[in-house]
């Protein structure tokens, strides 16, 4: 068993099991606004994760003794499809992991939220995992912060993150499941790339302050990537519904949409 579990995280030339480099990404892409009847949503499809993510809000705080007269209250809910992977989700609901990481990402996204600008209200945070392959707390919290601004809520950043690990003696970029479980360590990160705060960091393993230092430099260079990509999926979204309401109202009308949607529009 021990042989096995040594080749799924072998470095041969450089080379990792999946035939990535150290320090590259898996493939990755976001696409925005992928549910109608959410106020914003997100698919994110990070090598062979698949995470959709729904935001409800600002709406009515239910119960209603919740409500905070100064600011909007966040829920965040994680959880993994008991088809997702192959073991540990053989049942639907929270577990103890599902909670733990609805409770980081709430604490995210409470630091880039403008929660102050929606007083007794509560906005909904959905993230749905429907399938697994390692680093699905990263994925679900990149694809939530697409369709918050998807919901057009306003925030100081759009969080993202990468996870940076220690595998056969080297950091690397980006873990798969196998690195992951077999790996000698894992460090999930979360940045607001603008700025360059840090919002998440959590460690499994033991690891050197150098090899710390080494992972919050792969990290950082990792989320301007994927920070990129997210971008890019709200622009298509825009320009999608720019050319939609052109098509509808005609090109006059469709033209003063447009300008005043994007006169609307964040910058990022």
């Amino acid at each position: 068993m021990q042989s096995k579990i040594d080749e799924r995280t072998k470095i041969k030339n450089g080379k990792r099991c999946d035939g990535r480099s150290l320090d590259e990404l898996r493939p990755l892409s976001v696409k925005a606004g992928v549910l109608e009847n959410a106020d914003g949503s997100a698919l994110v499809e990070w090598g062979r994760n698949k995470v959709v993510a729904a935001v409800y809000g600002p709406r009515e705080v239910l119960p209603k003794h919740l409500t905070n007269p100064y600011r909007a209250i966040i829920n965040a809910r994680y959880i993994m499809a008991p088809f997702s992977g192959q073991e540990e989700h053989g049942r639907a609901g929270p577990n103890r992991r599902s909670i733990e990481i609805s409770k980081i990402a709430r604490h995210v996204f409470e630091n880039v939220v403008l929660v102050q600008q929606f007083p007794k209200t509560m906005i909904n945070v959905h993230m749905e995992v429907l399938q697994s392959d390692g680093g699905t707390r990263i994925a679900g919290i990149t694809a939530a912060a697409v369709a918050l601004a998807d919901a057009g809520i306003p925030m100081r950043d759009i969080p993202c993150g990468v996870s940076i690990g220690k595998v056969d003696g080297k950091m690397v970029v980006d873990l798969n499941k196998d690195e992951d479980n077999f790996g000698q360590s894992d460090m999930p990160f979360v940045f607001a790339p603008r700025t360059g705060e840090l919002l998440l960091f959590q460690m499994d393993g033991l690891l050197s302050k150098e090899e710390i230092a080494e992972g919050l430099r792969l990290a950082r260079g990792a989320v301007q990537k994927i920070h990129d990509l997210q971008v890019a999926a709200l622009k298509e979204k825009y320009a999608a519904v720019s050319a939609e309401c052109e098509t509808q109202n005609g090109g006059e009308t469709g033209g003063a949409g447009g300008a005043e949607r994007g006169a609307k529009e964040p910058v990022y």
